[in-house]
């Protein structure tokens, strides 16, 4: 049996047997979309990985709960009011808007799931949120992921999204990804959400497996700000609508659908770093020859993470010795002579010392919308790679 990928796409098209909707229902100020749902019209395997903040929000800890019971048939989105720090009551509402949905949908309500973003401490206006469902559950559309999509924004300038197909023999499945995130991202993970869509029937253990691994390599790579979020919340549906048999590693189409849904994981991860809170360059930050591969994330997050290296790129300034300085309080093992750092391979430090390039040229280098830092330390096989933005003073005036 033949499998291959076939090439994806910056849209939302809904796997078989899913549906959406994106509404105004008056949470946000502004008026703009703040409620969405995604619905699977058959029972789904589901997975998902969660804020490492010990501090999280209502429906973190009502999904951490229902992600036992394995099986999902809806995921109710609001964005403007976190649901964080609001106690018991912010559960009680977390719950209620999960009962509302699956009364409407009538299926069981411990196959809803809830996910919010927005402001911290605010309870959420549970009046609006009823409207919000009522004019979900009748908006359902097979076309609907775009206004979905929209609908889970906050500071985002854009919507994330990106699906793409595979096919195992005579079968062609998908994998849609709808993203949102901007401001206090951070690794393990961030400030946002994103829901996973396929229409292949994927074993459960190796679902949840799958996107643990999907997500390390994605979404737990990626910083703005080095701010935590109480809300991250990734969840991976598979409702099998494609038909042909379960997947699970070693059988024919698992490799096509593991890559797949890593490429859409990482793609969605990057738009959100490019799209970081007043961000104007993505770099990508590259450690080898640690001792360890925790030693390279040490210093891939500090270098990815320092204001002094973020704010130098916003002026177009290289400045390797700020990248040094990180290198060397990052507590990870460096001996400071042999050291190396290239900007877009352009030779910044060798051996712990000013390389052979002029500072123009590593301005040129960096004034790229997208650049590479590539860090050796010549002590081991460790590595890691950290995507990050430069930081701006948009980012102080959109957090003031």
């Amino acid at each position: 049996m033949t499998t291959t990928m076939r090439e994806g796409r910056e849209e939302v098209v809904l796997p078989s047997g899913f549906r959406a909707a994106g509404v105004a229902a008056g949470i946000k100020p502004s008026g703009s979309r703040d409620m969405a749902l995604i619905v699977s019209d058959v029972p789904s395997s589901i997975a998902g990985v969660f804020t490492t903040n010990r501090i999280c929000a209502a429906p973190v800890k009502l999904d951490r709960e229902r992600l036992r019971h394995g099986i999902a048939r809806a995921v109710v989105v609001n964005s403007g009011v976190a649901n964080a720090c609001t106690g018991e009551p912010g559960l009680r509402d977390a719950r209620r808007t999960a009962s509302l949905a699956a009364r409407r949908l009538g299926v069981p309500e411990q196959e809803v799931f809830v996910c919010s973003t927005g402001r911290i401490g605010t309870r959420l206006p549970m009046e609006a949120v009823e409207r919000g469902i009522e004019s979900l559950v009748a908006s359902l559309s097979d076309k609907g992921g775009e206004e979905a999509a929209l609908a889970i924004m906050t500071t985002d300038t854009r919507p994330k999204r990106w699906t793409a197909e595979f096919s195992a023999g005579r079968r062609v499945a998908r994998v849609t990804g709808l993203a949102k995130g901007a401001g206090m991202i951070e690794p393990n993970m961030a400030t946002m959400l994103c829901f996973l869509l396929t229409d292949a029937a994927i074993e459960r253990v190796a679902l949840q497996r799958v996107l643990k691994e999907a997500a390390d390599q994605s979404f737990n790579r990626i910083t703005v700000d080095g701010d935590r979020s109480t809300n991250d919340t990734v969840l991976l549906l598979a409702n099998g609508a494609a038909g042909g048999p379960v997947l699970r590693p070693g059988r024919p189409g698992w490799n096509a659908f593991e890559d797949m849904l890593f490429d859409t994981t990482l793609r969605l991860a990057r738009m959100i770093v490019g799209d970081g809170e007043g961000a104007t360059r993505v770099a990508v930050i590259r450690v080898r020859g640690a001792r360890s591969d925790r030693d390279a994330d040490l210093v891939a997050r500090a270098v990815a993470n320092s204001l002094l290296v973020k704010t130098a790129w916003a002026g177009s300034d290289a400045n390797w010795g700020r990248v040094m300085d990180a290198v060397g309080y990052s507590g990870a093992h460096v001996i400071e002579s042999k050291v190396d750092v290239d900007f877009e391979g352009l030779p910044a430090v060798r051996r712990g010392m000013a390389g052979s390039v002029t500072d123009a040229s590593l301005r040129a280098a960096i004034a790229k919308p997208e650049f590479s830092v590539d860090i050796r330390l010549h002590l081991g096989r460790g590595e890691a790679t950290v995507y990050t933005c430069n930081i701006t003073e948009e980012y102080v005036r959109i957090n003031m």
